[in-house]
């Protein structure tokens, strides 16, 4: 089995990640609050944007099977640190800007299909996710 991704540390607290099977490279930055620069995502914005981006592609599978037009759906993501040690992600709030165009029933579906990704069914039940779906 390949690696994910292959990773080395840059130092000044940056890491350099690259994929493994597209070649794609990401760079991450300590947040000015923990003694970084905040020049790039921190690890813990990585996260934080790796649920959003789970719960749009889930209910981008969703809506290709049903041939409904996503392209101009985007999201918002607000990361809460826990303000007492140790160090993690407290809260996650996720908002989603959906085309007012979906019928109810079709965003039920959306909805539903985010509540399965598999990133924030990973997340420790103590990182509380605020998930909010608008339509415009």
């Amino acid at each position: 089995m390949k690696n994910t991704a292959t990773a080395r540390y840059a130092g000044h607290l940056r890491t350099e990640a690259t994929h493994t099977a597209s070649g794609n490279v990401i760079q991450t930055d300590a947040p000015v609050d923990n003694h970084g620069r905040g020049e790039a995502f921190s690890p813990t914005d990585l996260v934080s944007t790796a649920l959003g981006a789970c719960m749009m592609t889930v209910m981008g599978i969703v809506a290709e099977r049903h041939a409904w037009d996503l392209t101009s759906a985007t999201f918002t993501v607000l990361k809460h640190m826990s303000p007492e040690p140790p160090r993690r992600i407290a809260q996650l709030d996720v908002t989603f800007s959906l085309p007012a165009s979906l019928a109810p029933q079709e965003r039920v579906l959306l909805e539903r299909a985010a509540h399965t990704c598999p990133v924030g069914l990973s997340l420790h039940p103590e990182v509380r996710q605020n998930i909010v779906f608008e339509y415009k």
